[in-house]
């Protein structure tokens, strides 16, 4: 089984009843030991990195935990420096996982997926674009000429969109509920829009209808996936109604594309947020699992 990293060892307790469901990561990494997996301890991304993505006033305001009150609220969470290193070490990550996947075709992050957060704020659970980060340190280092970003999340990545609107060394690619958070959709390179309660069966005709020919055109040096398990059916924030095994088919066949294109590809977990976290849980490893045996 493949190595992967994660940011678990470093805990970032919430209030008691808050919505996000930190302790997923743990149970993910947990299950995949068992299952073999060696996984490694995120190393925390420094501020040279987090500068290629985001403003020098926001990245000091979250150092010091000094965002005002409506930034803290559109952010999510409470500031703490806890956070703050946690969520470095999701950009680290997620960094990490890019370069094993440049090296040996495939790299796993196990949190990450980041992608409402903005150059000059974070959004939505998102503190730092770890998405964007590791795309553009790769890019800058002239490891990869050209990257494609493919965001299967439940919600649009408008950050990520945002981000790379300009920069034609990055394609942005989105398969997201129309009518769910964010409200005010940013522009991918591709979105893919679905209706509330959209079934295994259209999501995936969806999905194979549409991705195939923005990996061709795009023709990436590496592909960064966000495989957000929030389109779960039962998800609080979803909307959708895939089932389990609507996600690991999802999952398989991102991979697969990847396997026979030769893309080196690196993925990172998205959203969750069922009401019984064992099923996003479980899901997150199914598809872990899946992706893992395809490029095995």
């Amino acid at each position: 089984m493949p190595d992967a990293v994660s940011p678990a060892h470093l805990p970032a307790p919430l209030p008691p009843g808050h919505r996000f469901p930190m302790t997923k990561y743990a149970r993910v990494a947990e299950r995949l030991r068992a299952d073999g997996w060696a996984v490694a301890a995120a190393v925390e991304a420094d501020d040279e990195a987090l500068r290629r993505a985001h403003d020098p006033g926001y990245l000091d305001a979250v150092a010091r935990c000094a965002l005002d009150p409506k930034a803290e609220r559109r952010l999510g969470f409470p500031q703490t420096p806890e956070l703050v290193r946690r969520a470095k070490a999701s950009v680290g990550g997620t960094l990490t996982a890019a370069r094993q996947a440049l090296a040996g075709g495939l790299g796993v992050a196990l949190a990450g997926g980041t992608h409402h957060a903005f150059a000059d704020r974070g959004e939505g659970f998102c503190v730092y674009n770890d998405l964007v980060v590791a795309a553009r340190t790769l890019l800058d280092e002239g490891a990869v000429a050209r990257v494609l970003v493919v965001d299967l999340d439940v919600h649009q990545g408008n950050g990520t969109a945002e981000f790379c609107a300009d920069d034609e060394r990055v394609v942005t690619y989105s398969v997201h509920g129309a009518r769910n958070y964010p409200f005010v959709k940013a522009r991918s390179d591709v979105d893919v829009a679905l209706p509330d309660g959209v079934d295994d069966a259209g999501y995936l005709a969806a999905l194979e209808r549409t991705l195939p020919a923005v990996w061709r055109a795009a023709a990436p040096d590496l592909v960064v996936f966000q495989g957000g398990v929030d389109v779960l059916a039962g998800d609080r924030f979803g909307r959708m109604a895939l089932t389990h095994a609507g996600v690991v088919a999802r999952d398989r066949f991102v991979a697969e594309l990847a396997r026979d294109a030769g893309t080196p590809l690196a993925t990172t977990l998205g959203g969750g947020y069922h009401v019984d976290v064992e099923r996003t849980v479980a899901a997150h490893v199914a598809g872990l699992t899946a992706i893992a045996h395809a490029l095995a």
